[in-house]
């Protein structure tokens, strides 16, 4: 009766609030469905991104040829967009939100393929960089797919 009641605000609303404030970050700007969680505005104050991030780290491998990015803040963090290919044959859009070196930002170019990790049973369009994988392991995965598309 008196005093105030904290409306909580489910991931849609949080997914519509950002992109009223950045649409270039909406769903419909990163080429992805109503399954994609949403930018987080902060994602280690969020819960479910840390959550996310900590599963995508151990996720499976795939390779991403980088489709465009956004810069989000001047960290510089980026959301990066990849259209991923699996082992298994499977081919979705994904959207990795990391947090880029100067150095890194610099030497981003569409087109280039980049070793990506995800989680198979989620496919929510959320990816992370593979950046602990072995050289080696990307050249076998490139060549599995390359094996696989010529088939």
């Amino acid at each position: 009766m008196f005093g105030w009641k904290k409306k909580s605000r489910g991931l849609n609303d949080l997914g519509e609030v950002m992109a009223q404030l950045r649409p270039d970050l909406s769903r419909e700007s990163l080429g992805v469905g109503p399954e994609f969680p949403g930018v987080a505005p902060n994602p280690f104050l969020s819960g479910d991104a840390r959550t996310r991030i900590a599963e995508l780290r151990a996720g499976v491998l795939a390779l991403g040829t980088l489709v465009d990015w956004r810069e989000v803040n001047s960290n510089p963090r980026v959301v990066l967009m990849f259209d991923v290919e699996t082992a298994d044959g499977v081919s979705f859009r994904g959207i990795a939100d990391e947090d880029l070196t100067i150095t890194e930002l610099t030497r981003l170019a569409p087109g280039q393929t980049l070793p990506v990790r995800y989680r198979p049973a989620v496919m929510d369009h959320c990816v992370a960089l593979a950046r602990d994988v072995d050289p080696a392991r990307v050249r076998q995965l490139s060549d599995e797919i390359a094996r696989r598309k010529r088939a």
